[in-house]
């Protein structure tokens, strides 16, 4: 089973977090997940969730919402430091961040490790793992930009969140998907949520 750590943080946008969560699950992925309390905040104001704070009840509210098998899902607080996550020893098989505020982006790019997302994104690096940045501003600084470059000279695959609209998309969700679809393609996961560019 494929092992990845999701982290979603305050940045607008956790909706494709959420997605991403759902069709990983979906496909019998092993997800290890993160969250901010800034990302709880947006998620509040921006989709009316309200999401528990014991971890084992995110777990339970996660397993029956995308009706995930058991052990499918883990999730660990900001300051766990004896999660998988947190240890190049056994680290999941890559890691997205999405979306990713600026201010994470920041902490990732100068080698900050202030909570666990910061620590796990460290980890991908310095184990030479894949990490996935869907970083979601605008318009970006010259400073928001030269931490994107930094990164991506260090590996790390950077996607705005930019959904293409070749397939016609009808609603939000189709947008979303195309997005979505992009980080599967990414991370090796077979999806079928858009039609390919050439395609009919």
């Amino acid at each position: 089973m494929k092992r990845i750590t999701l982290a979603i943080t305050g940045a607008s946008g956790a909706q494709y977090g959420l997605r991403l969560l759902e069709v990983l699950l979906a496909a019998k992925v092993e997800v290890h997940f993160l969250i901010s309390d800034a990302a709880r905040q947006v998620m509040a104001l921006e989709m009316g969730v309200d999401l528990p704070s014991d971890d084992a009840d995110l777990v339970e509210y996660f397993t029956q919402q995308y009706q995930a098998s058991a052990e499918q899902i883990y999730v660990y607080g900001r300051k766990q430091w004896g999660a998988s996550v947190a240890s190049g020893s056994n680290a999941p098989d890559a890691m997205v961040i999405c979306p990713c505020s600026s201010g994470t982006l920041s902490a990732v790019a100068t080698g900050a490790s202030n909570n666990l997302i910061e620590r796990a994104a460290d980890v991908m690096l310095k184990e030479r793992k894949q990490l996935i940045i869907l970083h979601r501003e605008m318009p970006l600084s010259t400073i928001h930009l030269e931490h994107l470059l930094s990164l991506s000279k260090l590996g790390v695959v950077v996607m705005p969140a930019s959904p293409g609209f070749y397939h016609q998309p009808k609603n939000v969700e189709d947008m979303i998907d195309f997005v979505v679809a992009r980080i599967l393609d990414h991370l090796g996961v077979e999806q079928t949520l858009m039609m390919r560019w050439g395609q009919s």
